[in-house]
């Protein structure tokens, strides 16, 4: 293949980009297959070429480097990736060099590949004392107290070298991995992609107590350092770590280059029966003098491979699509397809991601259609090998839960159920109603609301105000005094006017700021329930878009009877929300720095009650820019721009009455 200079340096920047997102930010661009096979480009590019390799390729150094936030350790055994082969001949090749490079008898170690934050652990007189990440290889960032609260990770060990080092992989598992990510949708929050990204995010936290609730686990595949112990073999490495109290990764004696490749095929086919990610299975020397005489490249080791599955892609015919409805309301619709062996597991179902995937793809019931599962990753539809319905399925017009309408959201694909009492949502309603910017219901948080849902006492946030402290108290985490200040905390909460109650229903794009804006141009939540379309776009800051959407909640059936039940309970619908004079109208306000006079939320809620707007950002547009000590970059902005700056001082004089 011809390759050009041009071409080469356009693949190393790439690839470096896709380091830095993978290793630093724990967010991949691209899957593990497709970084695989561009790196695998890339050497070829500089076998035929060496006088292009640059210093800085990612085929000269383990990717990654070390963050700021740490303290740095250097390894004293540098922690070392594995050269990637991607074909059972590739494997034979690796085991024919091993059978010319080393005399006498040896065997190999199979492995499965643990896709998680490789890290190393060190452990003196047998107490845990220090562990680290890979980093670049040879230096790491230092992470022992969030380590330590790793539930897998042993404090002590029994019967250890006086001082010991070994290698193991962090990892989320896929029943944590669940579970985390289900709390994380009923409180709003954006969801973790995969277990690999989790695991390193939550390691590389700043606060050991984030780290913890992640309930990550960690399981090991190497001693890097043995004080005072000769070992002879890899296999006996792992048993050794075994007997100490270490989990260990599963592992398999292989003699011939057919039992590695019937090792790795074992591997991924009893994939769903491990608790964590894998992304291939690894082929090792087991003799560690042979090793030792093998030595290591500049990145690889020349004793190891590591073996990638390629992701399985085989067709199927869909024979339903159903959809699906999750508690934040987006629709997604899933396809049903006739059971298919995917790598290591039986695939009855596929994801179709949204109405436009599924137009383009064209698909529908009946056809058959091409799925891929890559790793762990949940199945896809790829595309459409075999057409036999006609046109393509679509989405309903109503939720298929609760039957209220739906809508698109106006910026992107998602489709939404608008149902104010929808089952579906139910957790993530009351979660939001009782948050610190709605209701602010103390208390009330995610684990109270599922104990609560689980008892049967509340199914929409109305509910709220019918519980009664006896019943309350036979709740799970719950008890007689516990509930008792529920109920009290629930009574004080009816008393937070108009603007509360507004973000606390949860509307598109009715957030704190847009339901203050209302709260002040309404007296009441009739008033605001009897407005049209065309008085609420005459107020500053509420377009046609926000207008539409909060026509059409106050329209639907569910969210008048959630209306009527906070009525009966006595909830406030008054503002309290007054302009107190005008004098900001019309203008917008960025805040910067520290302020000593006012905390930010009290600057910005005095500059709303003088009908200004507080802005994020500096514009053209901005009108003032308040600043306290060290401001950053938003004062320089404005500088430039030529916006008035203000002092503290010259904020508080123009509020004076």
């Amino acid at each position: 293949m011809d390759y050009t200079k041009e071409n080469y340096n356009a693949l190393v920047e790439r690839l470096l980009e896709l380091s830095v997102a993978y290793y630093d930010n724990d967010a991949p661009l691209v899957s593990d297959f497709e970084y695989d096979h561009m790196n695998n480009e890339l050497k070829a590019m500089e076998a035929a070429h060496p006088e292009w390799v640059r210093p800085d390729s990612p085929t000269q150094h383990v990717g990654g480097h070390v963050s700021d936030a740490f303290a740095p350790v250097a390894h004293e055994v540098p922690l070392e990736s594995l050269q990637d082969v991607f074909s059972f001949e590739e494997v034979a090749g690796f085991v024919e060099r091993m059978d010319g490079a080393v005399s006498g008898s040896h065997d190999y170690v199979a492995e499965p590949k643990i896709d998680g934050l490789s890290v190393a652990v060190e452990y003196r007189s047998g107490v845990f004392y220090r562990g680290a990440t890979r980093g670049n290889g040879e230096v790491g960032e230092d992470v022992t107290e969030n380590l330590r609260t790793i539930r897998s990770l042993p404090q002590k060990l029994k019967n250890a070298p006086a001082r010991l080092i070994v290698r193991g992989e962090v990892y989320m598992s896929h029943e944590t991995f669940q579970t985390i990510n289900a709390r994380r949708e009923v409180e709003g929050q954006p969801l973790l992609a995969n277990p690999r990204n989790a695991a390193a995010g939550s390691l590389r936290q700043q606060d050991p107590a984030i780290c913890a609730q992640r309930m990550l686990d960690v399981i090991f595949f190497n001693i890097q350092l043995a004080e005072g112990v000769d070992y002879t073999s890899h296999y006996e490495t792992l048993e050794a770590m075994a007997a100490m109290g270490l989990p260990v990764v599963a592992h398999t004696i292989c003699r011939t280059a057919q039992d590695c490749v019937d090792a790795i095929n074992a591997i991924g086919e009893g994939r769903e029966g491990y608790p964590f990610d894998i992304d291939g299975a690894v082929i090792k020397l087991n003799d560690l003098g042979q090793r030792l005489l093998l030595g290591s490249t500049a990145k690889y080791p020349r004793w190891a491979v590591a073996y990638k599955y390629p992701p399985e892609k085989k067709p199927s015919r869909v024979v339903d699509i159903l959809i699906q409805v999750g508690r934040t309301g987006v629709l997604t619709p899933k396809a049903v397809i006739e059971p298919i062996r995917l790598a290591g597991t039986t695939v009855t179902n596929a994801t179709l991601h949204n109405q436009d995937f599924i137009e383009n793809l064209g698909v529908n019931v009946g056809d058959t259609v091409l799925v891929q599962k890559a790793g762990e990753i949940i199945p896809e539809v790829l595309q459409v090998v075999k057409k036999d319905s006609d046109g393509f399925f679509r989405f309903p017009t109503v939720c298929p839960v609760c039957g209220a309408g739906v809508v698109r959201d106006e910026d992107g694909a998602a489709i939404r159920c608008t149902g104010a009492e929808c089952p579906a949502q139910r957790l993530r309603n009351i979660v939001h109603f009782a948050s610190k910017d709605a209701m602010d219901i103390d208390g009330l948080g995610p684990a109270v609301v599922e104990a609560l849902d689980r008892a049967g006492l509340a199914k929409t946030p109305a509910e709220l105000y019918y519980l009664d402290a006896q019943s309350v108290a036979t709740v799970e985490r719950m008890g007689k005094k516990s509930a008792e200040k529920l109920i009290a905390n629930l009574e004080e909460s009816k008393s937070r006017g108009l603007a509360r109650l507004l973000c606390a229903f949860g509307i598109r794009q009715v957030g704190t700021k847009a339901a203050k804006v209302l709260a002040r141009n309404f007296t009441s939540l009739d008033e605001l329930m009897a407005a049209g379309e065309e008085r609420l776009t005459q107020i500053a800051d509420v377009g046609p878009i926000t207008a539409k959407y909060l026509t059409d909640w106050f329209a639907s059936d569910q969210s008048r009877h959630q209306v009527e039940l906070l009525r009966q309970a006595g909830v406030s619908f008054d503002s309290r929300e007054e302009l107190e004079d005008s004098r900001f109208a019309g203008m917008t306000f960025v805040l910067t720095g520290a302020l000593e006079r006012f905390t930010r939320s009290e600057a910005e809620e005095i500059i709303e009650r003088f009908g200004g707007k507080a802005s994020g950002s500096v514009s053209k547009k901005t009108s003032y820019v308040l600043a306290g000590a060290n401001p950053g970059s938003k004062l320089t902005k404005a500088q430039t721009l030529g916006i008035p700056i203000l002092t503290e001082d010259e904020f508080a004089k123009l509020i004076e009455p």
